[in-house]
């Protein structure tokens, strides 16, 4: 290392603090000793049934369900929209584990999308398989917060007769040409995870505007037959044609969690706005180091920065791996998904081996064989960010000479 190392010494995993609101809302809810969902009075519609209706309401859709987590409600989701065991799901390639998982747990098989340069979708690729007569449903996973031209997925679903579900885990808050993610598809499916826009240590939502697919998912989440207590979801007749046939599978959110996420949907906006602040900060300083690439954004895109990525120039895997230990001596945690092992929480589509058969995707290997990852917490300022880029840039140097 050099003499004049620069050294990071904040943690990437360490989140902002619960709001003080939540947590006095949280403690309420403790005790009263009623953290079950369906545990109110009479009349009472506790604090995720509110949820609920408020980020339908932040959405501007008509109906909200909250999961146990982001995986459950993308399995609600598949469940709810008629996919049946055999049937075949297209995804896109690049993704984390839980979105293969849910297709695989739906009993369905799963035909993967090449990404292109971008990190989304490669349309054209998808343009084909949609063609493929099997194959009915589409669920887009707007990976790391990159959105796909939403126009254009919107118009090969319409084509092709494919229904459309959103994994949104990464986009809560984010738009496509000024409409949320999530309102694309029959259903959006979010995520309350610790790492991800509003935390409740695990959780997830679903949106839909189908009375049907909300019948079905509030169902499938484990309503028993206390369905009425759902106060955003379709009229109660809905429920007549499905609750003798729909199986119970416990996934419902508690009042606990959800008097964590109620006060942190008001700051959304807000808290979005700074993720981006940093997001842009990195990007540009990023951009100025010869042998690091970040893919320019479609000025349609509204997303949300809470992790970037990255391609390395011209490098081959060796290279890589000094360019990630180096920056980790110095504090700069980065993942990488080109590892051929799965690392924690990064993994790709050749690590998944209970696929039936795994596809060959050249441009998804090429693009993910140098790309890297970083999470932005809130907890880093502006100068963080500064430094962050400077030890890359350093790293890097020392690397590419």
């Amino acid at each position: 290392m050099s003499h004049a190392t620069k050294i990071f010494q904040k943690s990437f995993t360490l989140q902002e603090p619960i709001p003080e609101s939540a947590i006095a809302k949280a403690v309420e809810v403790m005790r009263s000793g009623r953290l079950h969902r369906y545990n109110v009075d009479p009349g009472e519609k506790g604090e995720t049934a509110l949820l609920e209706e408020e980020y339908a309401s932040y959405m501007g859709m008509k109906y909200c369900l909250a999961c146990a987590s982001c995986g459950s409600a993308m399995y609600l989701a598949l469940k709810s929209v008629g996919v049946q065991p055999g049937d075949t799901v297209l995804c896109n390639a690049f993704t984390l584990a839980p979105v293969p998982g849910m297709i695989e747990n739906a009993n369905a098989n799963i035909a993967l999308v090449e990404i292109g340069d971008d990190y989304t979708i490669d349309l054209d690729d998808l343009e084909r398989k949609a063609r493929i007569p099997s194959v009915k449903w589409f669920l887009i996973s707007h990976m790391r917060g990159h959105i796909a031209n939403m126009d254009r997925v919107i118009s090969i679903c319409k084509e092709n007769g494919l229904v459309l579900i959103e994994d949104c885990a990464h986009t809560m808050g984010a738009m496509w040409d000024g409409r949320k993610s999530g309102s694309f598809g029959l259903v959006g499916c979010f995520s309350t995870q610790t790492y991800k826009h509003m935390n409740s240590g695990e959780g997830g939502l679903l949106v839909t505007n189908d009375a049907q697919v909300m019948a079905r998912a509030i169902l499938y989440s484990g309503s028993y037959m206390l369905y009425d207590k759902h106060t955003s979801r379709p009229d109660i007749d809905v429920f007549e044609q499905y609750k003798l046939l729909t199986p119970n599978y416990s996934c419902r959110m508690d009042n606990l969690r959800a008097a964590l996420l109620r006060p942190q949907l008001i700051n959304l906006d807000r808290q979005c706005q700074r993720w981006n602040d940093r997001y842009q900060l990195l990007e540009k300083l990023l951009n100025q180091i010869p042998c690091i690439s970040c893919p320019p954004r479609d000025p349609k895109e509204g997303y949300v920065g809470s992790s970037i990525q990255f391609n390395l120039v011209g490098f081959d895997e060796l290279r890589v791996l000094r360019f990630l230990a180096e920056n980790e001596k110095r504090g700069v945690y980065l993942k990488w998904f080109g590892s051929t092992d799965p690392v924690g929480y990064t993994s790709t589509y050749q690590s998944w081996q209970y696929f039936k058969e795994l596809p060959d995707l050249p441009e998804t290997n090429r693009i993910l064989s140098t790309l890297c990852d970083m999470r932005i917490p809130l907890t880093f300022e502006l100068d963080d960010c500064r430094l962050i880029a400077e030890i890359i840039a350093e790293v890097a140097a020392e690397i590419s000479s």
